[in-house]
């Protein structure tokens, strides 16, 4: 399921494709090599997390540079000083005020770095809107990304969370990436077996949470493309539109098209996506539930595990619609918890137990949520 919805970017035309902008991010880094980022005190990080929720920084820095980080790493202050890295804010719950450095990252820049027979070596800055440079991708003609179109946030964030949807994970599509030590300021390149990718989770989230900023990432895009078309809806709404075969324009389309169908804009109303993960059982598990829920949503894993949909297990415990305070399940889609308006984190916290509880109680089944508590 998908994470959020935002307003679609309309791809274009090959005549006027964009160019591609220069990636500033230098194969040395130092503290001359940029100057350092200006640091807010007391910053606002409201308009800065899609859930719309209230919190402060104690500081902020805005990186748009990577070499600004050794200018960081510099100061007397560094090691003592709590740090968050934030990027488009789409899959994070502030439950606090922050007491340390909040690192913006917007390092921009996307070009093709190179190609071989079989693919397209395609690189971003870390801070460029993912859905945005989705897009721009398939109006170069360089297929691959369409299923994970309108999924909000930075490109340097996709391969923390090794973000997915409809029968596409980013781990399947990435090469490598460009990562800052936030301890020594060593420039570091990882490739895919290194990040330790599995179902949402890397090694940013584990071993290098919070050790590493992501600077650039280097995506893989098959020359030799063929359409990710499994899933119900998306057949369903192909067929709809009278596309077949299926161009990767067309698969975006059409996958836009569902998402603004049944997620909610965080412009309009704050959310932060898809709120739990689809929980994996093995087939002991399955076999139990099934006998009681025949109807039960599943799809197997090639380990012979079985995923299932989390958002029919919250809506079969009557969440769907439903608010707990000022925050509620959404009308469409039961995964996401929407703020209906001056909501806290801590509030966020209430419902999210709240129907963790529930899911437990009626299936026996655990919820983890997907964004990270601060």
């Amino acid at each position: 399921m998908p994470s959020s919805s935002i307003s679609a970017t309309t791809a274009s035309s090959p005549s006027t494709r964009p160019a591609a902008r220069p990636l500033p991010v230098p194969n040395e880094l130092s503290a001359a090599a940029a100057a350092p980022p200006t640091i807010r005190r007391a910053a606002d990080l409201r308009p800065f997390n899609t859930f719309g929720l209230p919190a402060y920084a104690a500081l902020l820095a805005v990186i748009d540079d990577a070499a600004q980080i050794a200018a960081l790493i510099a100061r007397p202050d560094w090691a003592d000083t709590p740090r968050l890295i934030l990027g488009g804010g789409s899959n994070i719950v502030l439950t606090r005020d922050f007491p340390g450095l909040v690192l913006k990252v917007e390092i921009a820049g996307r070009r093709l770095v190179g190609e071989d027979e079989a693919a397209w070596y395609v690189e971003a800055g870390a801070g460029e809107a993912w859905h945005d440079f989705v897009r721009w991708t398939l109006a170069q003609g360089w297929p691959g990304l369409e299923n994970l179109s309108l999924i909000p946030g930075t490109v340097g964030a996709a391969p923390v969370q090794n973000i997915g949807a409809y029968g596409l994970e980013v781990a399947e599509r990435f090469h490598g990436l460009q990562a800052v030590s936030l301890e020594t300021g060593d420039l570091l390149q990882l490739g895919a077996s290194d990040c330790r990718f599995a179902y949402r989770d890397s090694i940013f989230k584990q071993a290098l949470a919070g050790q590493v900023l992501i600077t650039a990432v280097t995506f893989r895009l098959p020359k030799r493309w063929q359409p990710v078309t499994a899933y119900a809806d998306v057949a369903r709404e192909l067929a709809a539109r009278g596309v077949e075969p299926p161009t990767p324009v067309d698969v975006s389309d059409a996958i836009i098209a569902i998402r603004e169908r049944k997620l909610p804009d965080p412009a309009r109303i704050g959310n932060a996506g898809s709120f739990f993960k689809n929980p994996v059982v093995d087939a002991a598990t399955l076999a139990r539930l099934d006998a009681a829920h025949p109807d039960l949503p599943r799809y197997p894993q090639s380990d012979g595990h079985f995923k299932l949909a989390a958002g029919w297990l919250i809506d079969r415990c009557g969440w769907k619609g439903r608010n707990l305070g000022p925050v509620g399940a959404y009308e469409q889609q039961a995964l996401v918890l929407v703020n209906r308006g001056g909501a806290t984190g801590a509030d966020v916290q209430r419902i999210a137990h709240a129907i963790q509880s529930d899911v437990i109680a009626r299936f026996g089944v655990a919820l983890e949520p997907e964004p990270v508590f601060v």
